[in-house]
């Protein structure tokens, strides 16, 4: 048969798996070149999955919901010019998909059996969200995880390994002590917890529950996982601003004219981050096991509020090439694709340094969480004039001057205090020295 399989696109490096949202063709359906079968999300934003080839769906092997890692076949396709004789045969793909995945993982476990040390202590290995996600809320530590051996490609850990792995834990634990009967009456305590439908009356009738929504439950799984990584450490300092405010209350309509963008304050701050990582280039890294990725890329992650209230992180690539133009349309136009939900996956990919504007909610300064598996966040608080001792040759004195405060979790794994409140001083001076540029 001539049969095009359509398969789950690589969504980015890091990336490992999708969840599939909607299937937009069905079996028998025609479908053209580039059209649009099915809508998918990871946990960074969600895609459309277009057609590989025009011609006919013949099969559906997931359904809705289901998460399905990168490379897989999804569905196939009978391509145009097949002939009536390849009705008989339709049956025979929808009752292919069951065993197949069986198979492979029944291939994958004798491989895994034959090479088990390969597996555990391979350096740097990729776990995803979602293994990330088992491990935290089963108390599985890093450690732990590096030794369950894996059953993915490269020896990766899947949904699966960590499963069996739980319940084998659970196994060996029950009947070695008779401390498990507690543990057994704790756990049917937490269960209604989690069912809204049950626990209506413990709250009376004047309450209202709502349901986490699908990017909300990603974003809660997100921070859980970030506190539990990471040990958070948060410094705060202060920049004199002035220079800087009154520059662009200057330029900003001649510049909008002339570009056709604003020009805001963001800009101003990723150009002043990027030039301080380059002196402190541990601030641009990551963790993985026992070893530190220091990475020469310089991408600042932006977060940038929703207007359903969810929070999205656009990645502004290689940021440390451009010029304040370039920074400045890269800015507006990644956080105009976001709040109009046209952010690509590639958009939300590869950062290494995340900064976030809580000033434009009007809060002083934050504590912001870390964006695994960066090392660092900076949360830039509310421009706010205020009067302040200007020192100058001729004596102190009193000025009204803008001032902001600027506040930076790092993971103390990697990042002490002392190269923290070193990198974040520098970043404040870096605004404070901020030099008009004609523009």
């Amino acid at each position: 048969m001539a049969l095009e399989d359509l398969v789950m696109p690589k969504l980015g490096e890091s990336i490992m798996e999708a969840t599939i949202l909607k299937w937009l063709k069905q079996v028998g359906d025609a479908v053209e070149m580039d059209e649009t079968v099915l809508e998918i999300a990871t946990d960074k934003v969600d895609s459309e999955v277009p057609s590989t080839a025009s011609g006919v769906i013949e099969a559906i092997l997931y359904n809705e919901n289901d998460v399905v890692p990168i490379g897989t076949v999804i569905a196939r396709i009978r391509t145009e010019g097949v002939a009536e004789e390849t009705a008989a045969p339709e049956p025979a793909p929808q009752q292919a998909p069951p065993p197949a995945p069986e198979q492979e993982q029944e291939a994958e476990v004798v491989s895994s059996t034959i090479k088990p040390e390969a597996a555990s202590t391979s350096a740097a290995r990729f776990y995803s969200p979602l293994v990330l996600n088992i491990a935290a809320s089963e108390g599985i530590a890093m450690s732990e995880l590096e030794k369950i051996p894996g059953t993915g490609k490269e020896g990766r850990v899947t949904k699966n390994d960590i499963l069996d792995y739980v319940a084998n834990r659970s196994r060996q634990q029950t009947p070695a002590t008779t401390v498990t009967p507690p543990a057994v009456t704790v756990a049917p305590a937490k269960e209604p917890q989690q069912n809204s439908t049950l626990d209506v009356s413990r709250y009376g009738s004047n309450v209202e529950i709502v349901e986490m929504d699908r990017m909300r439950k990603l974003i809660a799984d997100h921070m859980v996982r970030s506190k539990q990584t990471s040990p958070h450490v948060t410094s705060f300092s202060e920049a004199d601003v002035t220079n800087m405010v009154m520059w662009r209350e200057k330029v900003k309509k001649d510049f909008e004219k002339r570009e056709g963008t604003k020009i805001t304050f963001m800009p101003l701050f990723i150009e002043a981050i990027t030039k301080c990582i380059k002196r402190f280039p541990l601030i641009n890294s990551s963790v993985e096991g026992d070893k530190i990725i220091i990475k020469k890329d310089i991408n600042i992650g932006m977060a940038t509020a929703l207007p359903s209230g969810n929070l999205i992180v656009p990645v502004i690539k290689n940021a440390d090439q451009l010029n304040l133009t370039g920074l400045a349309k890269r800015v507006n136009g990644l956080a105009d694709a976001a709040r109009n939900n046209k952010l690509k996956a590639e958009d939300t990919q590869g950062g290494t340094f995340t900064i976030t504007n809580v000033g434009t909610f009007g809060s002083l300064a934050g504590t912001p969480i870390i964006n695994q598996p960066q090392v660092a966040i900076l949360a830039v608080g509310a421009i706010k004039k205020r009067p302040v001792v200007v020192e100058t040759p001729q004596g102190d004195s009193i000025a009204i001057r803008h001032m902001m405060v600027l506040s930076m979790s790092y993971d103390h794994r990697v990042v002490d205090g002392a190269l923290g409140a070193t990198f974040l001083s520098a970043v404040a001076k870096e605004l404070e020295s901020f030099v008009p540029v004609e523009m």
